[in-house]
């Protein structure tokens, strides 16, 4: 049984997952072959950014709503809220998993 990994499938369905939560896509990412790469660091700070944004923006909405806007309707609250909560529990996930793997590197043996 082989545990080789296909990159650009897992690279591919983790950008569908974050583009159903309602992440953007960031910057392509390279191939290993090419010689542009992508800087991981900012590509963690474009996320909690943009996960950020969200969540503000959903409370903005929210303290429009409760305001008496009426440009605000209860569905666009409800749902910008439900966008913020999923991409929250993406980059949770997200980070869990980074945490995770960084455990199992660093209990390998040399």
């Amino acid at each position: 049984m082989s545990n080789s990994i296909d990159t650009s499938s897992l690279l591919s369905q983790m950008s569908a997952l974050a583009r159903d939560a309602g992440i953007p896509d960031a910057k392509p990412i390279a191939a290993e072959s090419d010689a542009q790469r992508v800087d991981f660091a900012d590509l963690v700070k474009s996320s909690v950014e943009n996960v950020n944004a969200r969540s503000q923006h959903s409370a903005e909405l929210t303290r429009a709503f409760e305001a008496g806007s009426p440009d605000v309707e209860l569905t666009d609250v409800m749902i910008a809220a439900q966008k913020a909560r999923i991409s929250f529990e993406a980059l949770t996930q997200v980070r869990n998993k980074m945490m995770s793997a960084y455990q199992d590197i660093m209990s390998t043996p040399l």
